[in-house]
């Protein structure tokens, strides 16, 4: 008798033991097998380090949720409207069961070509100026996500400290992207109120940045440069022209500040991607668009270029040198 009971003993035993090996991975099949099977589409606006980035961080992001083995359909619009309507569509067409855009442009054009899909917004600092939502608390389309906007008010604070004589400032952007002129308002509303002159130098296009930028450096101390994908893909002529000048270049994220730009109250576009990638997942995992508010992502840390600053002949402030992250 004692050995039977000893033999059920072990036999259960063994039993545990293989189920503790087996249904983990059982089960580490089956969600692969899931993940395998999900879709998600991916519309990049422009190729620049920052939105680069995002992609990076999206991907991290996704990855993280244990969406690694999703199939990504990525496109880049390369700067073209017209490519950034068919690609919207191609996506749509291909039954992605999410969408993410990266930029307010690609956005748009997803929540163009589509009403039933989830569109997931990367790096959108104004989403209502956008018309892509009403409600940021509780959208009520298809349409959520991470919006990137900017801390004029600390930026203005950082040109002050860094150029406590300039006087006139010059806002560099493009008239055809609405995310940026909401931020050329709210820009030039706090450096009105600091006593700062500000003038808008606005582009329809990059052929005109070379004469739009001579114009400006012409007449103002700095130029300030808002969150913008058209800019931001012709920056390194806009370096190489106010170098020229000797007059610095205020931008809006760390990775224009490398290429040149003398400071920058920054968001960290890898870590708004990754953001964007885990909303994007919750959709997948069965939440509603409707139970996702926009998430503003505003962790900022300041950023200044020590070689621009010393080719311009500015002297850091030790407290920058102390709390910046400062680029050689």
């Amino acid at each position: 008798m004692k050995n039977k009971k000893m033999m059920l003993v072990i036999l259960v035993i063994v039993i545990i033991g293989l189920g503790s090996v087996v249904i983990p991975k059982l089960m580490k099949q089956q969600d692969t097998v899931k993940t395998d099977a999900v879709k998600i589409g991916i519309l990049q606006y422009v190729t620049h380090p920052a939105l680069d980035e995002i992609y990076a961080g999206i991907k991290q992001g996704l990855s993280d949720e244990g969406y690694s083995k999703a199939k990504l359909n990525f496109y880049n619009a390369q700067a073209d409207q017209s490519k950034v309507t068919t690609m919207s569509g191609q996506l749509v067409d291909q039954k992605n069961n999410v969408l993410i855009g990266i930029a307010t442009p690609s956005v748009q054009g997803l929540a163009n070509a589509t009403s039933d899909i989830p569109v997931i917004m990367g790096a959108v600092s104004d989403p209502v100026g956008a018309k892509l939502i009403k409600n940021v608390k509780k959208p009520e389309g298809n349409v959520t996500g991470v919006s990137d906007k900017f801390p004029v008010d600390k930026e203005v604070e950082l040109i002050k400290a860094l150029t406590p004589d300039a006087k006139k400032i010059g806002i560099l952007y493009s008239s055809s992207e609405d995310n940026s002129k909401s931020q050329v308002a709210a820009f030039k509303k706090v450096a009105a109120e600091k006593g700062y002159d500000v003038s808008e130098y606005a582009v329809s296009s990059t052929n005109d940045i070379t004469t739009t930028v001579n114009v400006a450096l012409s007449k103002v101390d700095a130029i300030y440069v808002p969150v913008d994908n058209t800019i931001a893909s012709a920056f390194p002529t806009v370096i190489e022209l106010s170098n020229a000048a000797k007059k610095p270049v205020f931008p809006s994220v760390d990775t224009m500040v490398t290429q040149g730009g003398l400071a920058a109250v920054t968001i960290n576009q890898h870590d708004l991607g990754v953001a964007t990638g885990k909303m994007a997942a919750q959709v997948l995992k069965g939440k509603k668009v409707s139970e996702l508010p926009v998430a503003f992502y505003n962790m900022t840390t300041p950023v200044v270029n020590r070689e621009t600053a010393k080719t311009l002949g500015i002297t850091i402030p030790e407290k920058f040198k102390e709390a910046a992250a400062v680029k050689k």
